[in-house]
């Protein structure tokens, strides 16, 4: 089978390099002519462990190619995944323009029946917009092509995305061609040999599970947070009150660890765009308000425990940083709690040592260059490095290597012994027992 991926995006470079290893002839479009000149010599600017192999492997099997035209890579496409870009708008909406174009030019290229997927995150009716375009390209050709929508949402995890994709818990075929549906269906064949995991619905019905699963999720961050932050002032450790809930079967371990926020390039965007959609059907979203406030303020719970433990006045402290992507296995620094912990920081005249195993050159490109340029902020080479002449720790993203830090040598690095601990990583009576004051989450 021969498909088509238009964006070489996160989401788009992983169906790419997962399909290409199944025996599929995949062509990845992309505008940004230097990205693909990049990628058609196997490297990959994305942090996803196992990516940058399977575009490799793709490329010298030649089952993988990359070009900047649509038009070439639709020549013998019988399926074509649209994966490009839906930032948000200024109202949380998310902005088509990008689908929309691709439409348009698929529209103007169109030669033969093809299945057209939507595989980004779109509102409910994208794919009835989608449809609208091709159509008017085609009726202006005065050209009579078939073709399908299909909404096909990705549900990857940054950091495991492709045993999610290679091994997927569902795979959502939203339809109303059977046709398409079936095709659909021999394309994903080889990652459900064993478990016949498709769940096929109306194109509508697939737009919204999307937003629905990640709002979901994300509801259960902020329950756990909010119940977190009420077990403080009543002396109750959230740890066991998570254990006490995790273990009921309906409602699972999973997505109810307290912290100091969520954050990534799906979550925040996608809360605020199901938003906008209820907002536009006349709909008040009470639930979803109420998870993007709480999230909003669990940005600062660690600012305000520092700044409560220091009293107001910071400047002049030293404060060692762990972790500044939203969670381990990326360099995704998009919405992380790091970067609003940062820009308290920074307003208070703090100096910040921070330390990451796979942000680091994303730090440099995304945050403020006077931040660096003051010298209030420096990136170091390793994690005990931040230590140095740091009044505290504070632990942001729970990478592994920092699960089992040595306490020994953090006494002799640090000139005060605090650690706060935004992922309830660390066991509070072992850290005290060590001699360092501890505040978490809910502790």
């Amino acid at each position: 089978m021969h498909i088509a991926v238009i964006g070489t995006g996160y989401v788009g470079l992983v169906t790419g390099a997962c399909f290409a290893e199944m025996g599929v002839q995949v062509v990845c479009v992309d505008q940004d002519a230097a990205k693909i000149d990049q990628l058609k010599q196997g490297r990959v600017s994305i942090y996803e462990p196992g990516l940058e192999s399977l575009v490799r492997s793709g490329l010298e099997q030649q089952r993988l190619s990359f070009t900047t035209s649509l038009p070439q890579a639709m020549a013998q496409a019988q399926i074509l995944f649209i994966a490009v870009g839906t930032p948000p708008e200024e109202d949380g909406s998310a902005d088509l323009q990008h689908v929309l174009a691709v439409a348009g030019e698929i529209g103007r290229n169109l030669r033969h029946y093809t299945v057209i997927v939507n595989k980004s995150t779109v509102p409910v009716g994208t794919a009835d917009r989608v449809r609208a375009a091709i159509r008017q390209e085609l009726e202006q050709r005065d050209a009579a092509v078939p073709f399908d929508v299909v909404s096909n949402p990705e549900f990857l995890k940054e950091g495991s995305a492709v045993v999610d994709f290679t091994r997927p818990d569902r795979i959502i075929i939203g339809s109303d061609s059977e046709r398409a549906t079936e095709r659909m269906k021999q394309l994903y064949a080889p990652f459900i040999r064993n478990h016949d995991r498709t769940l096929t619905m109306g194109v509508r019905d697939a737009e919204m599970t999307k937003y629905a699963a990640n709002a979901l999720l994300a509801t259960k961050i902020s329950f756990m947070n909010e119940i977190a932050n009420l077990c403080e002032p009543l002396g109750v450790d959230v740890e066991n009150v998570r254990l006490g809930i995790g273990s009921d079967s309906r409602i699972g371990y999973h997505f109810i660890y307290p912290g100091c926020g969520y954050g990534g390039s799906c979550f925040p965007k996608d809360v605020k765009a199901l938003s906008a959609m209820a907002r536009q059907s006349s709909y008040e979203p009470l639930i979803l308000k109420a998870v993007e406030e709480r999230n909003k303020r669990q940005r600062q719970r660690l600012f305000e425990k520092i700044q409560r433990h220091f009293h107001p006045d910071l400047a002049g402290l030293t404060i060692a940083l762990w972790g500044l992507s939203f969670k381990p296995g990326t360099d995704d620094m998009r919405e992380a709690p790091a970067v609003f912990l940062l820009q308290a920081l920074m307003k208070h005249g703090v100096q910040v040592r921070a330390y990451d195993p796979a942000a680091m050159e994303e730090a440099r490109r995304i945050l403020p260059a006077d931040w660096f340029t003051r010298g209030q902020l420096h990136l170091v080479r390793h994690q005990y490095e931040a230590l140095e002449q740091a009044d505290a720790l504070v632990l942001v993203t729970e990478w592994k290597p920092f699960r089992t830090p040595d306490f020994a040598a953090m006494k002799s690095l640090m000139k005060q012994r605090v650690i706060f601990d935004g992922r309830n990583q660390y066991d509070p009576v072992r850290v005290r027992n060590e001699g360092f004051a501890y505040e978490g989450i809910g502790r």
